[in-house]
């Protein structure tokens, strides 16, 4: 005996069933997705898309931990920076800082940990072996004095001082000591063009929440990096 048709349109016991009990995991699913967004944007900075301080801090330590002496840590401050903002305005500061985390993300890829610290100060670690050192912090250099142009066609002329540590130079894998050294380093070089490697004696630079003493700034910051 042949079964009875189904009516166009119509749905089955069982198809009702599935759909039903699929219902809350499909409620879940989006209450998910939604969560890892809002989370995801807890982490990052709005402005520039690199990460803040504290999450900035956590994938460092591991990049850290993990590789050892071919990372590299490396401390970026804008040049002429408050010139901007007087002069083009506010917008313009903003147009130019983000411009520098799309090309710190850029240089320094996926797998690092790239970071804005506050106002126009960043922050990269990353694994970086001692033979491509010099030769990718010149690369970075040269991306960071290049000019920015603006929504309404002007161009802004920028440049940033860099300076980098090592745990192969500094004796040491903990991130504070190697943001210290490299935040002396970035400022015996500063508006030199180059970036600066820091030596052992930039490890015993006086340092507030471990950036150099006497910066602006170091008074306000909060906990160490």
């Amino acid at each position: 005996m042949n079964a009875p048709a189904r009516l166009p349109g119509r749905i089955g016991p069982r198809t009702l069933l599935i759909t039903t009990a699929a219902l809350p995991l499909t409620g879940w699913a989006v209450h998910a997705v939604a969560l890892h967004k809002r989370l995801a944007a807890t982490r990052k900075d709005p402005l520039t898309g690199l990460l803040r301080r504290d999450a900035y801090t956590n994938r460092a330590r591991r990049l850290l931990a993990r590789h050892g002496d071919t990372t590299a840590v490396v401390m970026v401050d804008a040049d002429h920076f408050k010139a901007v903002n007087d002069t083009l305005g506010h917008a313009a500061g903003d147009a130019v800082l983000a411009a520098f985390g799309a090309r710190l993300a850029a240089w320094a890829g996926p797998h690092a940990a790239v970071g804005r610290l506050g106002g126009d100060e960043f922050a990269v670690v990353l694994d970086l072996a001692a033979r491509r050192r010099q030769l990718r912090l010149e690369q970075l250099v040269r991306m960071l004095h290049t000019p920015v142009v603006l929504d309404d066609g002007r161009t802004v002329d920028v440049a940033a001082s860099v300076g980098a540590a090592t745990p192969d130079v500094l004796g040491t894998r903990d991130l504070t000591a190697l943001q210290r050294a490299a935040d002396a380093a970035l400022y015996d070089g500063k508006h030199t063009g180059r970036a600066h490697l820091a030596t052992a004696a930039h490890a015993t630079t006086p340092s507030i929440n471990g950036r150099r003493a006497g910066r602006p700034g170091t008074a306000m910051w909060g906990r160490a990096a």
